[in-house]
């Protein structure tokens, strides 16, 4: 029973470590890959666990890299507005443009952003909470980097 309890809270020390991203850049990735190529010759369980967390979070830095890179258009599309009259570099005002299609755009890309960010926070927590019981989880929406 013993070795049954350390296994089930080892799944969820490989899940949880992904909020060591909180703490440093990528350690939501580097902390349970870490935990997960330690552990993962101890059992199948935890061989299995640390491949999804590991792939859940590489997937999760993929979103939010796609959905970041989709606000860079909308940025430069304003500043390059206000650029329509540079010969005269004393004539060069810069204009943040409000218009509603910018500012909806900028504010749908936030709202997704904090939702992508907020669904990964629970799905942490979810898996770790299934991994402590000894349940396999498996993260919705997860690309296999590693099978």
């Amino acid at each position: 029973m013993m070795q049954q309890n350390q296994q089930n809270t080892n799944a969820f020390l490989i899940h949880i470590s992904a909020f060591m991203g909180f703490i440093f850049p990528f350690g939501h990735i580097i902390a349970p890959l870490i935990a997960w190529q330690t552990l993962k010759d101890r059992s199948s369980f935890l061989d299995k666990q640390g491949k999804e967390a590991v792939n859940f979070n590489m997937s999760y830095t993929l979103y939010s890299f796609i959905l970041t890179a989709a606000f860079i258009p909308l940025a430069f599309n304003t500043f390059f507005n206000n650029f329509d009259n540079f010969t005269n570099a004393n004539n060069f005002h810069f204009n943040f443009d409000f218009n509603p299609s910018v500012l909806f755009g900028f504010v749908g890309v936030g709202i997704l952003i904090s939702i992508l960010h907020l669904v990964g926070i629970a799905l942490v927590i979810i898996a770790s909470l299934k991994a402590k019981k000894e349940e396999n989880y498996t993260y919705p929406f997860t690309i296999k980097f590693i099978k």
